[in-house]
């Protein structure tokens, strides 16, 4: 079911590659599915098992682990403690992690990010809110509440988040790039917000293919140029991980029965 969802949406025929004998696992926006991640990550390794040839494994997480869900601290708790020695991990920012840092910095009130899944968070770690801040003051208590409930090391994997990551011909982001711009001229809000300007292009960074979340479709889109594997786990229970060896592009996911 999922490989013919999947092939309605593609438009090109793979011709990228990542080096041989390295095989790249990239897993979309998770959302506080603590569920669904546990779910592919068995997957991944049952995948990994199939293919003993491997020389080097990475694990590319595209940002947004919290919010909307109801497991954000659980999740961040299983990255940290995720330990397969035969795999490199690397971890992306989301726009989601960087509201809330924003938040708790102090650089911003919290209603935004509230509002879009940042009440789910702070039920996660155990601080029940009535009412959304309305001053500075209230801002601020909510604000110590959360440093407070947020344990040091979670604080730390956030800030630890880097914005890119590039592997053969295949460059991982969030949400996107700035079409016209290399990857060296980005700017950090582009990488981690864009959409509109991004998706319309027909090639946004020559040379590239762009493996970004952040914008939800009901199944992958393989566009050639960039691949979208945000498919909306907290609400369609799809967690998605695009498998990279040699050319070869392949997809694992959750709840492809729901």
């Amino acid at each position: 079911m999922f490989e013919r969802l999947f092939s309605r949406r593609r438009l090109a025929v793979a011709t990228s590659r990542v080096a041989d004998g390295r095989a790249i696992y990239a897993i979309g926006d998770i959302h506080g599915r603590l569920d669904l991640l546990t779910d592919l990550l068995a997957q991944v390794a049952a995948d990994a098992r199939r293919h003993p040839a491997d020389q080097h494994r990475e694990l590319v997480f595209l940002g947004d682990y919290i919010d909307r869900g109801t497991q954000s601290r659980g999740v961040i708790d299983a990255l940290l403690d995720l330990g397969w020695p035969e795999f490199t991990p690397t971890f992306l920012m989301g726009n989601h992690e960087e509201a809330m840092l924003e938040f708790l910095d102090g650089h911003a009130d919290g209603v935004g990010w509230l509002t879009y899944g940042g009440l789910e968070t702070l039920i996660s770690y155990g601080i029940a809110l009535r009412k959304l801040p309305t001053d500075a003051e209230s801002a601020t208590e909510l604000r110590e509440a959360l440093r407070a409930a947020v344990p040091p090391r979670h604080i730390d994997f956030l800030r630890r988040c880097v914005l890119s990551h590039v592997e053969g011909d295949y460059v991982f982001v969030h949400a996107g790039v700035r079409p016209g711009r290399s990857l060296e001229q980005q700017n950090r809000r582009d990488l981690l917000w864009i959409r509109e300007e991004f998706l319309r292009a027909p090639g946004a960074l020559p040379g590239k293919v762009v493996v970004h979340g952040h914008t939800i479709c009901d199944a992958p889109q393989d566009l050639g140029h960039r691949i979208d594997i945000d498919t909306g786990a907290f609400v369609s229970g799809r967690l998605t991980c695009l498998v990279l060896r040699g050319e070869g592009r392949r997809f694992l996911a959750t709840g492809l029965d729901a």
